[in-house]
């Protein structure tokens, strides 16, 4: 049942969407010319690598020097902020949940490097696809404004990352469509990050019913 309505979503959204699709286009063109869409490898479905897609928010060339995107992050382009501000950068995902790549409702994809770091917890996570959304992202709403300062890969790798799974691990053990469908409820409505710098670095939370 999650999987027709996951297509059934993706496919009306990709319709209903396609003005707005086709502004983004336009705006990414217009702003420096290169290409409208990026697509990043991410680990999924059974450790399976794949294509994720994004409305291109980043110089060309900038997953070379980064992986992660920091709080100011020099390789944003003027559109792309406001895209990234706004999270549309992220609805050509709705291809990949179209293709079975994804879905809806989901432990975001990771890069191969940070699933190496954990494979436990991946390997169990991974047993269903990823997804466009779950509890840890609607917590880490606004991520990129906790990176900042010095060591922010080892910021993520020590405390946001390890605390984003324990999110999205204990969601797993008891999520249901009802559930998923009041993560993509928040999800659309939510505009603010639920977790603050300080309890990112060191506080454990329990907001994960």
């Amino acid at each position: 049942m999650r999987r027709a309505l996951d297509v059934i979503c993706s496919g009306a959204g990709l319709v209903l969407l396609s003005p707005l699709f086709a502004l983004i286009a336009l705006a990414i063109k217009l702003d420096d010319g290169g290409p409208v869409f990026f697509t990043h490898r991410r680990v999924g479905h059974d450790l399976r690598p794949f294509g994720l897609f994004k409305f291109r928010s980043m110089i060309q060339g900038a997953d070379r020097f980064a992986q992660l995107t920091v709080q100011e992050d020099k390789r944003l382009t003027r559109v792309g902020r406001l895209l990234r501000k706004a999270k549309l950068d992220e609805l050509p995902q709705l291809a990949n949940v179209l293709r079975g790549d994804m879905r809806f409702v989901g432990p975001r994809p990771e890069v191969e490097r940070y699933v190496r770091m954990f494979p436990s917890e991946y390997a169990q996570l991974l047993r269903d696809r990823p997804g466009i959304t779950d509890p840890a992202s609607l917590m880490y709403r606004q991520e990129e404004n906790l990176l900042c300062g010095n060591n922010v890969e080892d910021l993520y790798i020590s405390r946001i990352l390890p605390h984003k799974l324990r999110i999205s691990l204990a969601y797993q053990d008891r999520r249901n469509v009802f559930k998923d469908l009041t993560v993509v409820v928040k999800t659309l409505f939510s505009r603010q990050s639920s977790v603050s710098y300080s309890e990112a670095i060191g506080k454990e939370d329990s907001a994960t019913s």
